[in-house]
């Protein structure tokens, strides 16, 4: 039996061939050719509470994730266009990981968030009665941090710094 490079084990049965370990990660294609799989230093993820309606949670991710670009542009794509050249707004170049727990889960994020200087995005209780931005800052502005009433927060930061911050939350279903 020739060698495997590691990749997979091979055994050879009268009529099947099987593999027992994990094939490779999947390749990415660009325009129909495969490139390696794409793997980055940093890391988007959304931490929500967990007894968020369905409604919350998706408008709370939006409102979340719509800072981090605005304080780390580089994690900004290139604008996209189809084939018939219709232009479309860049995007997040990389993937974001949403993740739910427990308030006081969500507390210990925001406060290791807050001592390691990640960007860090917070989404409270009281924005769900407010009506624009203004009111927004201000309703977030009257409360001191520890008492934040926090529904969601949105964190960008070194994949390990953050994969720490999230650590006990699981992903979101």
């Amino acid at each position: 039996m020739p060698p495997t490079a590691g990749r997979h084990a091979l055994t050879t049965e009268p009529t099947t061939l099987r593999t027992y370990k994990t094939p490779r990660p999947a390749l990415r294609s660009v325009a129909g050719m495969a490139t390696e799989p794409v793997r980055f230093d940093t890391k988007i993820a959304v931490l929500l509470r967990e007894d968020l309606a369905t409604w919350q949670r998706l408008n709370v991710t939006a409102f979340l994730v719509s800072g981090i670009g605005t304080a780390a542009p580089e994690v900004v794509g290139e604008p996209y266009e189809d084939a018939d050249e219709a232009a479309y707004l860049a995007m997040f170049r990389q993937p974001v990981v949403v993740l739910e727990g427990a308030k006081d889960l969500l507390a210990a994020a925001h406060a290791k968030a807050l001592a390691r200087g990640l960007h860090l995005s917070v989404f409270t209780a009281e924005l769900f009665a407010t009506g624009n931005d203004e009111e927004n800052r201000a309703a977030v502005r009257a409360v001191p941090t520890a008492g934040l009433d926090l529904v969601g927060i949105g964190l960008h930061g070194p994949r390990n710094a953050v994969d720490r911050v999230v650590k006990g939350a699981r992903m979101h279903p």
